[in-house]
């Protein structure tokens, strides 16, 4: 898909009040509205026209706008987080996502979803049913897929207590080629999605780096991970390396930053 517009929001001062399994400390929120900076130079660097919400010191996690909404070529879908304290960060994204769809379908209780769990590869929507999106809601919104003309399926991903997100372990990059860290190749392999020519497998060191991301002609990659930028380029891909701790320290990853239409 070529993207031409994308959404973010920037860290509130708040930040470091945020859900975080991580064990790397606070994040420093400074460094983060620095970082956060460069990746929205690198969306507009890549050709995209960039809508930049205010930050919201009431939602810590707010940032992460990805999880908030299901942008497609045919329409929007509004998620409903897992974590209730991130509920009113959906309904400031609805405002927003008026402005450029129509009609916004959304998951309604007891369904939850979050954007982390769902990767679409050509018209095809992998739904990972988490800790943050349970069985309701993946199949409310294989069900609103499916009347906007995609198709989709379900991958349990609750025995693997590494991933937060489906895509905390995998990412399409597009011509077939799929990213995915040990623990969850099996299941895009039983799902027919990959063969062993098609993956780029990530190694342990290196998991998080499995969250990059394919904006137009470039792979957007966390700065610090060797292996896994080599074997991108090895493969003849535009690598953009991106300063990512402080976001890490939180739980997120390049993904989870921006919703991109």
């Amino acid at each position: 898909m070529h993207f031409t517009r994308a959404i973010v929001r920037p860290p509130a001062r708040s930040f470091a009040g945020g859900l975080s399994s991580a064990l790397e400390g606070p994040p420093d929120i400074n460094q983060a509205l620095v970082q956060h900076a460069g990746y929205v130079a690198a969306l507009r660097d890549c050709g995209l026209q960039v809508t930049r919400l205010a930050p919201d010191a009431a939602y810590p996690d707010g940032t992460f706008v990805e999880d908030t909404a299901i942008l497609t070529g045919r329409g929007a879908i509004l998620t409903r987080p897992g974590a209730p304290s991130r509920e009113g960060e959906v309904r400031s994204m609805a405002e927003c996502l008026r402005n450029f769809y129509a009609d916004l379908r959304g998951i309604a209780a007891p369904g939850t979803v979050d954007g982390g769990d769902i990767c679409e590869a050509d018209g095809h929507f992998l739904i990972g049913v988490s800790g943050r999106t349970n069985e309701d809601g993946a199949h409310q919104l294989a069900e609103h897929l499916g009347r906007l003309g995609y198709t989709s399926s379900i991958i349990d991903i609750r025995a693997n207590p590494a991933l937060l997100h489906l895509k905390s372990g995998i990412a399409y990059l597009g011509d077939g080629v799929w990213v995915a860290d040990g623990g969850i190749q099996n299941d895009l392999r039983f799902q027919g999605c990959v063969n062993a020519r098609d993956l780029i497998l990530v190694p342990p060191s290196e998991a998080y780096a499995a969250n990059c991301v394919r904006v137009n002609d470039a792979i957007l990659v966390a700065a610090g991970y060797p292996q896994m930028s080599a074997a991108l380029e090895k493969r003849g891909c535009r690598v953009v390396h991106l300063e990512m701790s402080e976001f890490r320290k939180m739980d997120g990853g390049l993904s989870c930053l921006s919703l991109r239409f």
